[in-house]
Parts: C-alpha cells; structure tokens; sequence
C-alpha cells in the first residue's frame, strides 16, 4: 500500500504595499506618472524603523531588478546598494552590492534579513528588513545617518544585473533621514516638460510679453 507524499506547506502571499500609510507611519519616494502608487510608478520605495531595524519596500516597472543605494554625494560610486533580483527561475533574492565607480560589484556580507519578493505584471517587488546599526565597513552604512538615496532598476541576464534602464537615473533632492517620514513624488521624465522651474518662469515671461505686447 502506497503513502501519499506529504505536500509543501502553503506559502503566505506577498501582503500589498499600503500607499495610504506612505507620510504617516513610513517614508515613501515615487518616481512616474502624478497619482501613481506602489503598483504603477516606474519606480517606488518607502522605509519605516521597525525595532533596531529599517524595513524597506521596492517596486518597480521591470522583469529584472530594483535597488535603492547610500551615498554621500548623490553621484554613483562608493555606494551602499540593495537590490532585487528576479532570477530564472521565477524567485526574487535580495542582494547586496557596493558601487565601484559605475559597476555594482555583489558583497557576500548581506545585511538583508525577512526577506519577501515577487514578479508579477512584469513588476519586481520586494521587502526586507536590515539593521540600522552595522559594524563598521566600508560596504554596509549606518542607516542612522542621513545619506543620500539612488534609485534604479532595470534588466537581468540569468538572474545577474545589468545597466539601468535610465541614464541619469533619479536621486533624493536631500539627505534621507529614516526617523522623517515624508511622501515625495518625483515626475518621469515625460511628465516634467512643465514643472521644471525654468519652464515655469519661461511660461511666466512669454505670458507676460504677450499681455503686454510689442511696441
């Protein structure tokens, strides 16, 4: 008589990502079209401490990678970066890297821990949490500092990472700190034609010549 094979134990699906908490109980930054949520930006992420520790929440508009870096100067190189990765075979790893100038080189150190991730609607997604205190490297940051956040993602060949999508990829205007919870929004590049502030003061001047006429 034949014993039946015992079934994996069900896996608990990926809890959505609560926008409405986004400037209340965590931080969020939204690049993409205005109004967009975790779920339609062309890049989303949003932090909260929880205990000794900061839980971080990616999105973004890709079938291969999303990360987050710290840096001290808004500019690629010497960074800090934590990534998603859809590899191969359907799953989602949080790894960690270091930016040696424009190449992200993966650290086995991976400060990484309650790790979720998944693919679905051609959208990386993922959460974890790592500990605001490390001991000091050259690699991992304090997260209780204020650093500046480099937002990318982009495609992956067999589950390694590859150039970003964008190449001016966005940055915060400001250090970060993760003891403020704010909710920034950050326009794509087709919808900034209008809200840079030259445009605005071009707008504004053209405005005003045609009021005014030509003598």
């Amino acid at each position: 008589m034949g014993y039946p094979f015992p079934t994996a134990p069900p896996v608990d699906p990926f809890a959505k990502i609560k926008v409405e908490d986004c400037g209340r109980t965590k931080g969020c930054f939204r690049y993409g079209k205005p109004g967009c949520n975790a779920e339609t930006c062309d890049y989303f992420l949003s932090y909260r401490m929880i205990g000794a520790d900061v839980e971080f929440e990616l999105s973004a508009d890709t079938d291969g990678w999303v990360a987050v870096g710290f840096s001290s100067d808004k500019k690629m190189g010497g960074d800090d970066v934590m990534a998603c990765v859809h590899d191969d075979n359907g799953r989602v790893r949080i790894q960690h890297f270091y930016n040696v100038g424009q190449w992200a080189k993966e650290v086995q150190r991976n400060p990484a821990r309650d790790e979720e991730g998944v693919f679905e609607n051609n959208r990386v997604t993922c959460r974890f949490k790592r500990p605001v205190n490390v001991p000091r490297d050259e690699t991992i940051v304090d997260l209780h500092l204020s650093w500046y956040y480099l937002f990318a993602w982009g495609p992956a060949i067999q589950g390694s990472v590859t150039r970003h999508d964008i190449d001016s990829p966005p940055t915060s205007e400001r250090v970060v700190s993760i003891y403020k919870y704010e909710d920034i929004f950050m326009p794509s590049a087709a919808y900034q034609t209008f809200s840079s502030p030259f445009c605005l003061l071009l707008i504004v001047a053209l405005t005003f010549y045609l009021l005014m006429g030509t003598p």
